[in-house]
């Protein structure tokens, strides 16, 4: 049976991926909203209005808001149906996405009602990265510390042994 560990990281994982997916969606075509997709445009616009180094650099509003749509696209999948090491890279890339997706938003000026999803999701995120990244707990019986060629439980667990009473 999955421990809990992996059932959590599995959940985020699909959760996350499949919202990404369709975030990307919607800033690459108006199919899904066309309401939403407008928004989009509207807001990328602004940024690049925000931050005239991006129009220096070439980088339009299209470009820009393509780019990152396509990005959350890829990363989106990879979280859904791609195992191990992708995942964790495909949640760092997003992580560093929202975090600019939020340096937007407040350079803007937007309140907090148009960026709280993105906030949320940023949590999200470094939760599951953090989870994934924690190693995993091994059983009792492998738990053991090697000591001039002999296998010796490890300090804390030779501790609460000590107290023990076996019964035979």
């Amino acid at each position: 049976m999955a421990s809990p560990r992996t059932i959590t990281i599995i959940a985020l994982s699909v959760a996350l991926g499949l919202f990404f997916v369709f975030m990307g969606t919607i800033k690459l075509t108006p199919r899904l909203s066309r309401d939403a997709y407008n928004e989009m445009k509207r807001a990328y616009k602004s940024y690049v209005r925000a931050l005239p180094m991006l129009k220096k650099m070439g980088v339009s509003s299209i470009l820009l808001r393509k780019s990152i749509g396509a990005l959350e696209v890829a990363c989106g999948i990879v979280m859904t149906l791609v195992p191990g090491r992708p995942k964790d890279v495909a949640n760092f890339l997003l992580l560093l996405l929202v975090l600019a997706v939020l340096f937007f938003h407040q350079l803007v000026g937007d309140p907090l009602k148009r960026y709280a999803h993105a906030l949320v999701f940023g949590i999200l995120l470094t939760c599951r990265l953090l989870i994934a990244r924690q190693p995993e707990e091994q059983p009792p019986e492998k738990r053991m510390l090697s000591v001039n060629g002999e296998e010796q439980p490890l300090i804390h667990e030779a501790a609460a042994e000590k107290g023990k009473v076996k019964v035979s």
